[in-house]
This record gives structure tokens, sequence and C-alpha cells, in this order.
């Protein structure tokens, strides 16, 4: 499926609750489990994407370290980094994620992530898999984990939003396909994202505008709830449509008006705090999902930001690309675990670290599932920014997990030493991770809303099983 498809696909499915003919009322019938919701072991999600493909080989899980030589074997490389201790006896991170590893006896490490296969490999495809549990494209428009988590658990803290996503602009490349996925779907506007592309300016986005005094304000919500009655989310969408439409903005109202909205303002930071995190958006992102875990927040996405041939998704010049991106996440991502746990936070957050897939030197797709290859890449090195994990590889991937329930100083699964460096032990899929979180929340995984006439599960037919090896 070729990116055309998938967004025609996808954007449908957005489409269909509003079709005429098909009320919401009758696509979404209510939420049906056998069993009540659990004690839980984590009350906030963080989850840290590192979108682009992050190289488990050059990151999390080292292999052999291969010096550049010009016109060396592209075959031979295994690592473009050095490999260096963690906290962890007999345990090493690549180079350049010291803090990190110092931090790791405070999480787990799961080295046996494996990506669907979903043909010819697509960023957006695999992050839309990654988000939602559902492959693409589908009849109804899939929520996304946070999604879920805010519509199941609602807001900790009324006055902040249940989900809020830090650090994602959509003015970049791909930004419908993006959009595709940063949605609460079927389950209401209500439950969706509150947006934060720039996190320094975050109190921005809880300030009306330059010159809106609170009369205005109040007109304009008189207006807005008018267009919901009279375009076409009145002629074609249900009374739970209109109401979750009108909800979204009666709590944005709350938020304007609430003094929690200070968490939002990094300008109050001390100035030793705010010059660990401030290594770009993704550092200070980490930063303001810190203040907005002490103020209720429920589930916050910070992300490195997906924008083609940018950050983890280096098609070429691997290598210098990493050493950029390990500067920009190493620091912020273990101060955000020491104070989480400094203030008492981090037993009942869970912080997660993720990709949507891996990178390899030689393999595009899985050794045994091989999709068509999308970079060129020599078989003799004849100049550095070919020096650097290129292609996209499925089949072996990292993943960090802190806090909210998970063991300790704990290691889970194991990929090969020598290429292809694929999963040998306890593989883990996508379905695996999002129960594994919903367990931890304390959301049962027989969860499910009738769409279309048919239940639709937070896992694919309510299948996925929570990895409890994961949990302490």
């Amino acid at each position: 499926m070729h990116r055309r498809a998938f967004l025609r696909h996808t954007s449908a499915a957005a489409l269909a609750a509003m079709a005429a003919g098909a009320p919401f009322s009758s696509v979404l019938t209510g939420c049906t489990r056998k069993g009540g919701q659990s004690n839980g072991t984590a009350d906030t999600v963080i989850l840290l994407w590192m979108a682009g493909g992050m190289a488990h080989t050059e990151t999390f899980d080292p292999k052999r370290y291969t010096p550049f030589e010009k016109g060396m074997e592209g075959n031979r490389v295994l690592s473009t980094f050095r490999s260096v201790p963690t906290a962890l006896d007999g345990i090493h991170f690549s180079e350049g994620l010291e803090r990190i590893g110092k931090v790791m006896d405070k999480g787990t490490l799961i080295r046996s992530y494996v990506a669907a296969d979903l043909g010819h490999i697509l960023h957006s495809r695999h992050q839309y898999h990654w988000h939602t549990g559902y492959e693409p494209p589908q009849t109804v428009a899939a929520p996304h984990l946070g999604a879920w988590i805010a519509k199941e658990l609602g807001p900790k803290n009324p006055a902040i939003p249940a989900f809020i996503d830090i650090g994602q602009r959509f003015t970049v490349g791909e930004a419908e396909e993006l959009k595709a996925f940063h949605t609460a779907g079927f389950l209401g506007s209500e439950f969706g994202p509150f947006f934060i592309p720039d996190p320094s300016q975050g109190l921005e986005s809880v300030r009306p505008p330059v010159g809106m005094d609170a009369r205005r304000f109040e007109r304009r919500n008189q207006l807005y709830n008018e267009l919901i009655s009279s375009g076409p989310m009145g002629e074609f969408g249900s009374d739970y449509q209109k109401e979750s439409l009108r909800r979204s903005m009666e709590q944005a109202y709350i938020l304007l008006n609430s003094p929690e909205a200070k968490a939002f303002d990094l300008s109050t930071e001390p100035k030793e705090s705010y010059a660990i995190y401030n290594t770009g958006r993704f550092g200070l992102g980490c930063l303001l999902a810190r203040r907005l875990t002490e103020q209720g927040a429920r589930f916050i996405s910070v992300t490195t930001e997906y924008e083609p041939f940018f950050g983890w998704d280096t098609h070429e010049n691997g290598h210098t690309r990493l050493v950029d991106m390990k500067k920009m996440i190493d620091g912020p991502v273990a101060q955000l675990v020491k104070d989480l746990d400094k203030s008492g936070h981090l037993d009942r957050t869970l912080i997660i670290l993720a990709s949507e897939f891996s990178r390899d030197m030689m393999v595009e797709g899985r050794p045994d599932a091989k999709v068509q290859e999308q970079v060129s890449q020599p078989d003799i090195l004849s100049d550095m920014k070919f020096y650097g994990m290129h292609r996209h590889f499925t089949d072996g991937c990292s993943i960090l997990m802190f806090g909210g329930g998970v063991k300790k100083g704990f290691v889970y699964g194991k990929t090969a030493d020598e290429r292809p460096c694929k999963t040998i032990e306890n593989p883990v899929r996508i379905d695996g991770i999002h129960q594994t979180i919903y367990h931890a929340l304390g959301i049962p995984p027989d969860t499910q809303y009738e769409v279309e006439k048919r239940p639709f599960y937070t896992t694919p037919d309510g299948k996925g099983k929570a990895v409890t090896e994961l949990l302490a």
C-alpha cells in the first residue's frame, strides 16, 4: 500500500461516523466488559516517542563496534558506536546514552520488540499501528492509545486535559498521515489530544489570543455552538458527537481559568533544572511533561517529531546524525526519571520510550520477510555518509519502561549478536505492549465498544495479552 492509498482509507474511516444514514448513536453503542475496572499500579502514562526509526544496535542494544574505514564492507558494520556500561551489571548501551544508562536500575529494558509485517514500509503506517494497536487501513477511525486511556479513566485533574501531545507539528512532511492516528477516532473529540507543538510556548496554548477578553471569548464560544448545530455536524452527527465537541470546548475553558495553567509556563522553572532539559524542543517537552504530571495529567506524549529524512529517519549520515540525537534525549530522559522519582510520582507514572521500528545496514524489513529496498546502500563504503544504520528493520527493537509498576533493573528479550541482529528470545508485539499498559492502569482486557455492529476492543479482537513478566 502506498501513501496515497493509505491516506484515502484512513480519511474515509475518520468520516465514516459522519456519513448520512449512519447516525453515530448506532455506530457507538457503549462500553461492554465482563469485569469492572481493577486496581492498577499506574495513574499516568508518559510516552517518549522516538519518531523515525531508532536503531537498536546504535542505542540500547549495541553489538560489536566497527569503526569507519574508507573502502570497508557494509556487511561488517553492526554498531557504529562503542558500548558503555549501565547501572545494570553486564548490560551496555551505545556511547552517548550514559545518563539514561545510569537510571536503568529504576526501569525495564525490552530488547525483543517485533514490529508488524505491513508490506512496503512507510513510517506513517507503522506509527499508526504502534499508537492505535490496529493495522491500517480500518473501516472506522481507530482511537489513539492516549484516547482510550482518557475515555476509560477520565482526567486525573479536571483542569488538565486527559490526553496531551507535545512536540508534533503538522506543518512538516506527511502531515495528513500523522493526523490519521493523532485522534480519538470513534470515541469522540473530547478524548482527543490537546496539542502543544512547541513546549517553550506552552503557556500560549492555554491563553486566549492577544486582544481576546472574556466577553469576546464568550461570544466566540456561542458562535462555536451555533456552528456545531448548523454545520455538517448538526445535520449528520449524533447527539453524542455534538456533546463531545461541546465538552471539549468546555474543558479548554476550564483550563484557561485554572491555576494549574501555570504548569505550562516553563519560565518559572529554576535555571539549573531548565538547563538540563534544554536540549531542544524534545528536551523541553520532557520538562513540560514532568510539570504536567505533577499537576495531575493522565496521558502525555512527547515526540522527537517525525519529519522525513530528519531526526531518527537516517537514510544517510546515520552515525553523525545519531551523535546529535543522543545529545537531544540522553539528559532530559534521565532527568525526567530522576525528578519524578525524587518527587514520589514515578511509582504511579509509567514512562515508555519507543520507536516504530529499528534499522539495519543491510536488511530491509526482516530476514524472513524482506520488502522492497528503499535506500541505496553500497556494499563498499566509500563515504562517511553511508556509515550508519539506514534500512528499516522490524525484527529487533528496543523499548524502555520506568515506574508505574514495572520491574526495576530488569532486561527482557534478546537479539542475535551477529547479523541479522533479530529477536531470538521472548518476542513482544504491539498488542502485548498496549495490553501491558492497560493492565498497569487497571483497564480490563475485554474493554470494548460496539462500532458498526461489531465489537471494537482496545487490542484487535481483544486478544492482546499483558506481558506480566515486565511487572513487579
